[in-house]
């Protein structure tokens, strides 16, 4: 008999899937502070991040460069200037 529990079994929202984004550039405070939040909400939840700079990207640049830094949450806009850690954490709970 197969086992049925597998069919049953919920895959956590903070697994492979998730993604945070963190979008910014060199020299900005609020970059490094919007980092540190990233860092530990994304370490504690097993979330995997990435950075980049809108120093390198037209696009990004053209889009955010009065925002920054900007969260996004798997592609999603979650927030900017500003990160509140809780906030975060419930977005990727």
């Amino acid at each position: 008999m197969a086992d049925m529990s597998a069919m049953f079994r919920r895959t956590p929202k903070n697994s492979r899937e998730r993604l945070v984004t963190l979008i910014g550039k060199p020299g900005c405070h609020l970059c490094d502070d919007a980092q540190t939040v990233i860092e530990k909400v994304c370490g504690e939840l097993g979330v995997p991040w990435e950075k980049k700079d809108i120093t390198e990207d037209a696009e990004l640049h053209r889009r955010y460069w009065e925002q920054i830094p900007v969260v996004l949450v798997d592609g999603a806009q979650h927030t900017f200037w500003r990160v509140n850690e809780e906030r975060l954490r419930k977005a990727l709970s």
